[in-house]
Parts: structure tokens; sequence; C-alpha cells
């Protein structure tokens, strides 16, 4: 196969194989971070996992290892730039990376606004934003003092672009906050420095905080009533997009935020 101008080219199926590359992924222990992991792995990755819950890191690692690839778990607060360093460091010093992070770390509050308390808003921002750019630097540097590129995806949320019927301003900061942080940083870092930076933005997912955020049957019922599908999206449908993210497949996306809402967000 080759392209218009003549030089060879892969089948445009490998270009998404992951092998030889070191994916971080943060919020490893549960739901989407589960999902990304064992996505990352079946595409060729070895993986450096990190969340808060260490001991339910190993049921992932365990599914990582079946794929036949490399893992090791770090115990990470992402509020907490020497975790996230070590995280980092551990991805250097013991698998030779990293060339992708996944930020997916998240906690979700479902409160009134006039109700919530000012200290919970900014623990779901801590870890939602100031976690995802504490990463994010922790990463960069690493990418730099390595010498080669890499790609950060961070997981927001549809939240981020439209309104729904369940009170969260917190998420809904947070997650807002994050597609503009991936522009940023996708500035700064792309031409400088061969980092694409992009954001993941999913919909209602039958999974993780999402789902929770739904099992009110009122806000069930007026959430599906916004999306042209009718249903929760499939959390495995999301792996394509990740991938294209991460991967060559990927290699001219940057900046950009990836929306899988199941049409929510043209409704």
């Amino acid at each position: 196969m080759t392209s218009g101008g003549g030089e060879e080219t892969t089948n445009v199926l490998d270009r998404f194989r992951l092998d030889g590359k070191v994916a971080v992924v943060t919020g490893a222990s549960s739901g989407l971070g589960v999902l990304f992991s064992t996505a990352l792995a079946d595409a060729g990755a070895d993986l450096v996992l990190g969340a808060r819950r260490a001991e339910l890191l190993e049921e992932t690692r365990r599914a990582v290892e079946a794929r036949g690839r490399r893992c090791i778990c770090v115990r990470t607060d992402v509020v907490s730039p020497d975790d996230c360093e070590a995280l980092v460091a551990a991805a250097t010093e013991q698998l030779g990376g990293p060339h992708i992070l996944v930020n997916n770390a998240g906690v979700g509050s479902v409160v009134p606004a006039h109700k919530e308390d000012p200290a919970e808003f900014l623990r779901v921002l801590h870890v939602h934003l100031l976690g995802a750019y504490q990463m994010a630097q922790s990463f960069a540097r690493a990418c730099i003092a390595a010498g080669h590129p890499g790609a950060i995806v961070n997981v927001s949320s549809v939240l981020g672009l439209v309104s729904a019927d369940v009170p969260q301003a917190a998420y809904v900061s947070a997650k807002a906050g994050l597609l503009g942080l991936t522009r940023e940083l996708a500035m700064q870092w792309t031409a400088r420095r061969g980092i694409r930076v992009n954001a993941l933005v999913p919909g209602l997912m039958d999974a993780g905080i999402t789902g929770r955020l739904t099992s009110n049957e009122e806000h069930y019922a007026a959430a599906l009533t916004s999306i042209p599908m009718g249903r929760l999206g499939d959390p495995s449908e999301l792996a394509g997009a990740l991938l294209l993210l991460v991967s060559d497949a990927g290699s001219y996306i940057t900046g950009s935020s990836l929306v899988v809402d199941g049409g929510w967000t043209i409704h």
C-alpha cells in the first residue's frame, strides 16, 4: 500500500498498534480505568496503573498480564504532586516509558449548588482538574527528558459541554475546565515538544461515576430524552476513540475534544 506521494505505508489498522509503548492510566482501579487499561494492552502497550485504592489495581493488572503485556501498579493520589512524579518515575525506571498518559482519575458530587460545601466543590476540582494538570506536567517532563514524543488523553465529560437535569456544579465545572486545559497544553507542547494533547468526552455511560449519576429514575428518564440514540453508552464504545487519540492513527490530532455521546450534544 502506498500513499499519494508514492511512499510506502503500513496497513491502516497497523497504525492503531501500540507495540513498544508504555501507557500510564490513572483511576485504573475500576470503571472506565479498567476498560482503558485493557484496551491499551490489547493494542500492544505495557501499562503503569495508578489509583488511590491500590488493592483494587491488582485485578486490572491481572487482566493486562493475561493479554501478554507487562504491568506495574503504584498507589497514586493525583492531588499529590509527589505521587504524580512517582507514578511517572515508575514507568521510566521499570518499563522504559512513558509514551502515553490517560488522565482518568475522578470523583463525583451530586448536590444542589445552594447546598454544596465549597470544600467539596474544591475537592472535585482538585482531583479532576489539578490532578490532570499535575500528571500532565510529570508526564511531559519525562518525555522531554527522554527526547521522545508523547500523547495525553484527558477524560472529560459531555457535561463539560451541555447541561443535564442532575445537580453537580463541581463535576461540570471541573470537566469544562479540563477541555480548556487540553487546548492550552496542546498549544504549548505539540509544536515545541511533540506531545499531542486531546480530550475524550464520553456521554452518559453505564459504568462508574456517570452511571451512578443516573441511578435516580427521574434523572435517568430525563437524560434519555436528551440522547438521540435513546440509551446510555456501553463503556466498550469508548475504546476505539481512545486508541485513535493515543496511536499513530491519530498523529495529526491535537487540541481536540472527541465526543462519544450518542448524539446528546446535537440534541
